[in-house]
Parts: C-alpha cells; structure tokens; sequence
C-alpha cells in the first residue's frame, strides 16, 4: 500500500469558511499556486517512478484542475488519469454555501448537535451525508487500491482515510487538512509530508 494524497487547492469558498460540498466550486489563484508546488513537490518525492504510479482524482473540477496542474508540473500529460464518483466530496445538503457563522443565526440548535457530534452528524437536506456515511464509499475505493497511486480529493475524504489508518473519528472529524501539503499513506499509517 502506497498512496500520495492530495487536497485540491483552494477556492473562493474556502478562503471564507464555507461549506463546499458538493458545489463544483473552482481553483482561485492560491489553489491553482498550490496545485502546481504540490506538483513539484511530488515529481522531487517519487523522481523516475511517477509515470508508475495510478493517477485518480474525483470528478469535480476543482480537484480535476488540481489534478492536471500537480501532472503539468510533475513533467506528466495532464490529462492522462481517471476519475472515481468514490472520492466525491461528502454532501453537506442544504446548508452548502453557508459558513457556520451564517448559520449559527438560522440553525443554532443543529450547529450544536454538529459540534457535539461532527463524525456522526447529517445536516438537513436531500442527499446529505455524514463523515461516517462519507467513509462507507471511500472505503470501497480505498480498500481497492492495488497499486502505487496518486489521488487528489477533498477535505472529507481525508477524514476517511485518517479513520483508516487507525485515528479515532473524533480526531478525523477535526483534524486540519492541508491544500499546500501531501499526505503519504502506507502499511505503517498516514503522514504529512
């Protein structure tokens, strides 16, 4: 098991703490930096053996610009890897495009149980999801991996794959995820480099 993960870089909406989801939201000028020194980053880490490694990214297009960025930079086609539905970002429903603050004023009762229960909790609307749902589909894709692999996704499905290598969800749930970093996983855990 060897996996090089990879937030995509940022957007407008996480410069503002909103709650992206699902909403195809694109790279601002800082995520597509990050995208390209990532890039550079990770042709340094696996030098001669990056045109080895399987290249996937979730179908949204902030990943998929940060995606074909991280390759243009590596040296790499930019256009040569797959996307999985899997590594979607979790569905926040109705309250994507909100930061806590905004609802705080409309859903103060719900922002609690949030806070009490982030790992667990579903917000309000058609096709949410928690972190714990989340980890079903990523697990059946991580559990899949067959090969050395690159993977650019999202927040959410970091916290998964922190619950897979053995951090208690309370943690994942809060964790910081990083867009200007790589997080390695293999047999021995996870780790930021």
């Amino acid at each position: 098991m060897l996996v090089y993960m990879i937030r995509h870089g940022q957007t407008d909406w996480n410069a503002e703490g909103r709650l992206q989801g699902q909403k195809d939201i694109p790279l601002n000028d800082t995520g597509r930096r990050q995208a390209s020194e990532n890039g550079r980053a990770l042709r340094n880490i696996l030098g001669g053996t990056a045109g080895t490694f399987d290249y996937v990214a979730s179908p949204l297009g902030r990943t998929r610009d940060t995606m074909e960025r991280l390759r243009a930079a590596m040296g790499l086609d930019p256009l040569a890897y797959r996307t999985d539905d899997r590594l979607i970002e979790v569905c926040f429903g109705d309250w994507e495009g909100y930061t806590i603050s905004e609802l705080k004023k409309t859903a103060r009762d719900k922002v609690k149980e949030r806070s009490r229960s982030k790992w667990d909790f579903i917000p309000p609307g058609e096709d949410a999801e928690s972190y714990e749902i989340l980890s079903w589909r990523v697990g059946s894709w991580f559990n899949n991996v067959d090969r050395p692999t690159v993977c650019v996704s999202h927040g959410g499905i970091f916290r998964a794959i922190f619950k897979f290598s053995g951090m208690p969800v309370d943690q994942a749930a809060h964790a910081p995820i990083h867009q200007d970093r790589i997080l390695r996983i293999d047999d021995q855990g996870a780790a930021w480099l």
